[in-house]
């Protein structure tokens, strides 16, 4: 005997990302601004002139990496049981990419799942974390291994946030659209060699590009079952770096830079990219003052640190290696001899 459930049907998950000065916002409903200490004190102000809502509440939990984690998350969910949030109520994340995937991750799990709008203030979440539904919190086995795809209902990007921004976390975010370029568009990333985002309207265009091409890879495959893999560009290398110094040391951007770095020593020795593509990423890099080296002190520790990745299985892993300058290779076929003498070159004892 069996029963079948007939659960087919097609979910419209699609929304607005709205890259303008912030506009005052409406809401009849219940609605809790999860922030941080820093945006809280910098911006809080500014958003709250733009909302009104039935009732409005302040979430507000430590600046930081190392905050990412369950305790935040329970710190998010105890004041919506406290305040009765249903099911029709709206979370708004309003901070940079820890703020926002937790708040999305919060919002899957509150009451099985309910509506959340992101309002990213640094240049990172802007250009990339905001976009696409990746939600969640990490743990002491790595970076981001518990959370849901829980698409946001909208996005509001306001480059006015980024005034406030310290030099560190704009290249952070800078590091995260030198990614996209090298992944997906040539003439992108010969725009950033020579633009300066100094200027208010080439930092617009570079952020519009940026989230133009994620949202173009986010449409094609929500769920990272083939192509979106190729936006983690980086960041195999660079999850394994931020759990190994505890994400005290580097900036999420700032490990993935370094990861760029390593993913492109890889593709040299697979001939997939020369020395002067590698170079040419490299030099971009450092002209926002981003780190592109590091000094690993377990080769097999590092290793073995890679099956943990969302990516890998337990006896293969993926790497994402880019193909020149404008397109990428998602593989698991790398030797363990190839990828061991790659770090070999990053080695402490080197």
């Amino acid at each position: 005997m069996q029963v079948n459930i007939p659960l087919k049907k097609t979910i419209d998950n699609s929304y607005d990302i709205t890259i303008n000065t912030l506009e005052k916002l409406h809401f009849n409903q219940k609605v809790a601004i999860v922030t941080n200490t820093t945006v809280s004190d910098l911006h809080l102000e500014y958003l709250k002139e733009k909302i009104t809502a039935k009732e409005l509440i302040i979430i507000t939990l430590p600046d930081g990496e190392q905050y990412k984690n369950q305790q935040s998350i329970d710190k998010i969910l105890e004041p919506l049981f406290e305040n009765r949030f249903n099911r029709k109520s709206l979370l708004i994340a309003f901070g940079g990419g820890v703020i926002g995937d937790m708040t999305g991750y919060a919002a899957s799990i509150y009451q099985r799942g309910i509506d959340f709008i992101q309002i990213p203030t640094t240049l990172l979440s802007q250009v990339d974390a905001s976009v696409g539904g990746k939600t969640g919190m990490n743990n002491k086995y790595g970076k981001n291994l518990i959370g849901a795809f829980h698409q946001p209902k909208a996005v509001y990007i306001d480059p006015y946030f980024l005034t406030t921004l310290p030099s560190r976390e704009f290249g952070a975010g800078f590091a995260e659209i030198v990614k996209m370029a090298v992944t997906f568009n040539e003439e992108f990333f010969e725009f950033l060699q020579d633009a300066d985002m100094k200027d208010q309207q080439t930092l617009v265009e570079a952020i519009t590009r940026a989230v133009k091409t994620k949202a173009q890879v986010v449409a094609m495959d929500e769920k990272e079952h083939g192509i979106r893999a190729a936006l983690n560009y980086g960041h195999t290398f660079g999850h394994v770096i931020e759990n190994e110094t505890k994400y005290e040391k580097y900036l999420h951007g700032e490990a993935v830079a370094i990861g760029m770095v390593m993913a492109n020593e890889l593709a040299c020795n697979m001939d997939l990219m020369s020395n002067e593509q590698a170079v040419a990423v490299k030099f971009l890099l450092e002209k926002y003052n981003l780190p592109v080296d590091y000094a690993i002190e377990d080769i097999e520790r590092f290793y073995e640190a890679f099956f943990l990745d969302k990516k890998s299985s337990d006896t293969t892993i993926t790497f994402i290696i880019p193909k020149g300058i404008g397109d990428v290779v998602i593989s698991d076929k790398c030797s363990a001899k190839l990828v061991k003498s790659v770090l070999k070159q990053f080695g402490a004892n080197k």
